[in-house]
């Protein structure tokens, strides 16, 4: 009778060991920036603290380097349920939502630490509880990239210095906007083929962060970084909406805890990195001209009067942002 119950005890234990395992989920996030890249680190941060809370029930295999293609690709592969989770840039939702092109008005916020609490509050957080109606994915949160600003093949003196010059973009429509009212040519291209557009003429310039001018060495092609950080570029964390109608509350809970655990962590790490970064730049032989809403003169209210009739938000984020410290 007790080798009965032993055998019967060793047999449920195996049933639910074997149950446990058949149910466990491997999560397939995708990005668009390298392995190396802060964003990338912090999707495996979040991986690793996912599987170790959920008892090995949620893994996460991250797939950088665009992998899995572009960021529109990727969009796509969520709505179908190909693709689980992605860290996209804001630049791939405003494509779908234009009020999300807001988050990138020029001078919105003047750092990391103030982007962070601008998008915690009420108009961006409002923006992603929009994302499942209109793209079919959930938003987890917030991360961010470092400001951005411009290096230049060129020396640059004031903002005329910018006419009839082609600088590589991201191509969506706020960026855009804005090298078009600075009287430059933005011109979408690969990020990975800059390095040598620079050294060929192609591009006279990119839009970038102090993190990609580094780790992608265009300082070796640039004459003039110009130190403006006229935007923020954030990233949002989603999870396919139809996995996400599969899961349990409990199970929606901890993902978005642990997700925006992550994310956040961003907001203090750039501010870190950043310093870094331009520390080890001003040491290279490009010049770094520091440059605020001042150089850009008159032309900052050219585009904040086209985005404020395309954007419904623009105003109230402004509002918000000046209450920022």
């Amino acid at each position: 009778m007790k080798l009965r119950t032993r055998i019967i005890g060793t047999l449920l234990a195996a049933t639910v060991a074997f149950s446990s395992i058949a149910s466990a989920k491997e999560l397939r996030l995708g990005l668009i920036v390298p392995g190396s890249h802060a964003w990338s680190i912090a999707a495996t941060s979040m991986g690793e603290e996912l599987e170790e809370r959920s008892d090995g029930k949620f893994s996460v295999s991250i797939f950088p380097a665009g992998q899995l293609g572009s960021e529109a690709q990727m969009m796509q592969q969520l709505q179908t349920g190909a693709l689980d989770m992605a860290f996209l840039t804001a630049a791939e939702l405003t494509n779908r939502i234009t009020d999300f092109g807001a988050l990138f008005a020029p001078y919105l916020v003047t750092n990391v630490e103030q982007a962070g609490e601008l998008l915690s509050g009420p108009t961006a957080q409002s923006l992603l509880n929009r994302l499942p109606r209109e793209t079919g994915t959930v938003g987890l949160g917030y991360g961010i990239a470092a400001m951005r600003l411009m290096l230049t093949a060129f020396p640059v003196d004031n903002v005329d210095s910018l006419n009839g010059r082609k600088i590589r973009v991201t191509p969506f429509a706020p960026v855009q906007d804005f090298y078009q009212v600075l009287g430059a040519a933005p011109t979408p291209m690969p990020l990975p083929a800059v390095y040598d557009a620079l050294a060929n003429g192609q591009v006279d310039g990119i839009d970038a962060d102090l993190e990609l001018v580094w780790k992608l060495k265009l300082y070796e092609r640039g004459e003039t970084l110009l130190y403006s950080r006229h935007m923020m570029f954030p990233v949002v964390g989603l999870i396919s909406g139809r996995l996400w109608a599969q899961l349990s509350e409990e199970d929606r809970a901890l993902i978005a805890e642990v997700a925006k655990k992550h994310l956040n962590r961003l907001f203090d790490q750039y501010t870190e990195i950043e310093a870094r970064m331009l520390a080890k730049i001003q040491k290279t032989e490009i010049n770094v001209i520091e440059a605020g809403p001042e150089f850009f003169e008159g032309k900052l209210k050219q585009w904040e009067d086209i985005w404020l009739k395309k954007s419904s938000v623009l105003a109230d984020l402004r509002r918000e942002a000046d209450k920022l410290e």
